[in-house]
């Protein structure tokens, strides 16, 4: 008896095997530059190796593994096809063969994975991490437990990245104020999201005489955008040695790294960038739509909407600490199982009708 193979089933299966090969010819084709992680988690020059701070845990993590020792053609055989399971374990929508924008956007993140999973790297790391939070949202838990729980374990992901420490607080704040009556509830609860990260950094800067996003973002662009080649640098048009001037500078991060209009303006001529800024613009699009419609029914999408809030909680963090375009695209590919879950959450649910 013959086993059919469902259309979204091939489709994966397909796509997993293209990029599969994209993995294994990406050490060969890619500029130096883009393993300039690579090497600092392979040969460890500086001595960082520890269990605290991104750098130092992914220089522990691949030489406990053993990851390190190998050629990028087995890591790729390892990494890759085990964050494709993963995805595969969320779940496969029903309509994944057919053509559209959203299943077009994460064909290309897959391709995006392919290349990324390819090498040692930070971001299989935050992968794992992230993928517990879909499973998590479709365990048999009771819904309080497992909203509280997934943001005490991303909390606890500060070891890796501390600003992770932030997600909750955004995503938290951002809840009560969805609960005000606004005429643009989803604009307005993104925004005050935003307050929220500019008071935190102007808190720091009375507290510890810098500004969260200036001591990180600002300072880093200006020590390494020669050094490291950053040709989509996030450079806010105001100094961020104010307070008015760091606040403008968060929201334009936010900006940059989210809807990057300006970006594809600056890189008009650079293929490369468009398609990145194309492909960050229809994401974020999609997701605010997403969002707005599990705030009007809060009830029957409260996983969804709590897969936004963490998902519009990094956003923020991402403009505030982002260095540049690249470097934004890459950190989310790392969360992309939260991405991925939010965007075909109707297709994973099993009952999303329970109140908190």
């Amino acid at each position: 008896m013959k086993t059919k193979i469902k259309s979204n089933k091939a489709i994966f299966i397909g796509l997993f095997f293209c990029n599969l090969i994209v993995a294994f010819l990406t050490p060969y084709i890619l500029p130096e530059r883009y393993f300039n992680d690579t090497i600092t988690i392979i040969y460890d020059r500086g001595h960082e190796i520890g269990w605290l701070g991104s750098y130092p845990f992914a220089i522990m993590f691949y030489k406990l593994t053993g990851l390190r020792h190998l050629s990028f053609f087995v890591i790729a055989l390892i990494q890759f096809p085990l964050v494709t399971y993963i995805l595969y374990k969320i779940g496969i929508p029903s309509n994944f063969h057919k053509l559209n924008v959203k299943n077009i956007l994460v064909y290309i993140a897959l391709l995006l994975s392919g290349i990324y999973m390819s090498m040692p790297t930070k971001e299989f790391i935050t992968f794992l991490m992230f993928c517990t939070i879909p499973f998590i949202f479709q365990s048999n838990r009771k819904p309080r437990f497992k909203i509280i729980f997934s943001l005490v374990l991303i909390a606890c992901f500060s070891f890796f990245r501390p600003y992770y420490l932030l997600m909750p607080i955004f995503a938290v704040g951002m809840y009560v104020v969805s609960f005000i009556k606004f005429d643009n509830k989803t604009f307005s609860t993104i925004f005050y999201g935003l307050l929220i990260a500019i008071f935190l950094s102007l808190s720091h800067g009375v507290i510890k005489g810098a500004y969260i996003s200036k001591q990180t973002r600002e300072n880093y662009i200006v020590e390494n955008i020669n050094k490291h080649n950053i040709n989509t640098a996030i450079v806010s048009p105001i100094s961020q040695d104010t307070w008015y001037g760091e606040a403008f500078g968060i929201i334009y991060g936010f900006m940059a790294v989210n809807v990057p209009i300006v970006e594809a303006i600056k890189h008009i001529l650079s293929p490369q960038v468009l398609a990145f800024v194309i492909w960050q613009l229809l994401i974020f699009y999609i997701l605010f739509v997403r969002f707005s419609r599990c705030l009007k029914n809060r009830k029957q999408y409260q996983f969804e909407l709590w897969t936004l809030l963490i998902l519009f909680a990094y956003f923020i963090v991402q403009g505030i600490f982002e260095p540049d375009l690249g470097t934004s695209i890459r950190h989310k590919i790392g969360i992309f199982p939260l991405i991925y879950f939010a965007l075909y959450y109707e297709n994973f649910r099993k009952d999303v009708r329970q109140s908190i």
